[in-house]
């Protein structure tokens, strides 16, 4: 079977498993009283209080399936980062559920959780043969070593990514439309770093890139076969767990291809939420003013009076452009 057809096959099966297992976890979850506690501030998001959340295993298990199946380092080790952060977004998320409150971990919690697991991913990159301790540059630029400081390098990455997909995630469908597009970008660029490995005769390393491939491949169905439910209006949310889980395979497919300096191009979006927030914060608190009407900035878009899928379909056509600049400064790398 040619690597092509395997992709496509992984991408079909995410994207099925995902429609098939969305109902029955939609379900569960009402049983349960899994439901979204919104944030009081954002009074135009009232209605949506009590939908179901935690909605984001629905795209993630069919990893588990495609990961197993590939059984390299990169794809098992992908797996359990990304389900590690999404097991500290599921403590968050039961917290709120059981309290029925919007505030979960307490921020320093949080902070520890993250980065327990983006050091133990850090290590992994820095003993890896396959990674190691370069990154490539940008714009034929080489490759750049940097020693142990390959290790809070990408913890840094690692934090960043998972909160800024956080912060992506207020409305219906947004993070999962961006991650969709973010994703077929990496799944291009690993695919095409394999067949450069295999045509340079690499074949340990081509195996891992190609193992990376399909694990965007297979986020990229699943979140797909989610949006039909997570949609405007959504039947299902996907909370931290699906949120951080998410943001953790964003940096991982990054880091793990040694491409963390194309990522905040391929992440526009999610890089702009948290610049969002930050400008809001620093200006307001120097000055007394607000730059956005409320951050991060999908919410100034919102209360501007653009719809919610108006919303998505501009992140998903910036995130679209971005990754086609993101796959022309790629090739200046794998050359």
């Amino acid at each position: 079977m040619t690597p092509t057809a395997l992709l496509a096959i992984y991408f079909c099966a995410s994207a099925v498993f995902a429609l098939a297992l969305a109902p029955f976890a939609i379900r569960a979850l009402k049983r349960l009283k899994a439901g979204q506690t919104v944030l009081g501030y954002v009074t135009q998001h009232e209605h949506k209080s009590g939908t179901p959340t935690m909605g984001g295993i629905i795209f993630l298990l069919p990893l588990v399936v495609v990961a197993a199946a590939e059984g390299t380092a990169f794809a098992l080790v992908a797996l359990a980062v990304t389900f590690g952060f999404a097991a500290l977004g599921f403590l968050d998320d039961l917290i709120k559920i059981r309290f029925r409150r919007n505030l979960g971990l307490k921020a320093y919690q949080k902070i520890i959780g993250q980065l327990g697991l983006s050091g133990i991913a850090a290590y992994f990159c820095y003993a890896s043969p396959h990674i190691g301790t370069t990154l490539f540059l940008p714009f034929g630029g080489g490759a750049g070593e940097m020693g142990w400081g390959i290790i809070p390098f990408v913890v840094l990455v690692y934090v960043a990514t998972v909160n800024s997909v956080n912060l992506t995630d207020g409305l219906d469908g947004l993070a999962a439309t961006t991650s969709a597009g973010y994703f077929l970008t990496f799944a291009v660029f690993t695919f095409l770093a394999f067949s450069d490995a295999s045509a340079a005769g690499r074949e340990g390393e081509a195996e891992e890139l190609f193992s990376l491939s399909a694990v965007c491949i297979s986020l990229l169905g699943g979140l797909l076969g989610y949006l039909v439910f997570n949609a405007n209006p959504a039947k299902v949310m996907m909370g931290d767990t699906g949120s951080l889980g998410l943001g953790a395979a964003a940096a991982t497919v990054a880091v793990f291809s040694r491409a963390e300096l194309l990522l905040p191009l391929a992440g526009i979006m999610f890089v702009w939420s948290s610049i969002s927030v930050i400008m809001q914060v620093l200006v307001f608190k120097t000055t007394g003013r607000r730059v956005f009407l409320m951050a991060p900035f999908h919410h100034h878009l919102e209360m501007k009076g653009m719809s919610e899928p108006g919303i998505c379909a501009l992140y998903l056509v910036l995130t679209a452009i971005a990754g086609a600049l993101t796959l022309i400064f790629a090739r200046t790398v794998w050359i």
